[in-house]
């Protein structure tokens, strides 16, 4: 299996300073700093790209278990919310919500939910994100 990469590079302290992160791939390469984190300036931030990393992933999860299921989705379409928040020992990221809508042919309701939990819980980047409180709301598209 490949090894996928990316780089970034800080330049200057933490609020004055800038960055810069780009794919390995080249599909992305952006800037980023403490404006763009942790308030609403423009450029990206790595909460921002680990949720593109969950939605992807899940996303791909969800298609192959309704595939696997005899159920091929025609379209499967999520969003990740990476909460970034400031506790006693510094910040973290406590929860991600996904939220996720597929169209199915030939699926119900129970059955979807319960391949989209099963999605959840073996998307490689759920995994790797354990230590947060990962929540699914998962609509079947009629």
């Amino acid at each position: 299996m490949p090894v996928r990469s990316a780089e970034a590079v800080w330049e200057g302290d933490l609020k004055q300073g800038k960055g810069k992160v780009r794919l390995e791939s080249g599909a992305y390469e952006g800037q980023y700093s403490f404006s763009s984190r942790f308030e609403n300036g423009t450029g990206t931030n790595p909460e921002e790209l680990i949720a593109a990393a969950h939605a992807g992933c899940f996303s791909m999860a969800l298609a192959n278990a309704l595939t696997q299921a005899g159920t091929p989705p025609t379209r499967v379409e999520t969003t990740a919310k990476v909460h970034l928040e400031k506790g006693a020992e510094g910040f973290g990221i406590p929860s991600i919500e996904l939220v996720t809508q597929g169209t199915v042919p030939g699926i119900d309701e129970k059955q979807f939910q319960q391949i989209a939990e099963q999605a959840k819980q073996n998307c490689p980047v759920s995994k790797v994100l354990a230590g947060a409180k990962i929540t699914l709301d998962a609509k079947l598209v009629r």
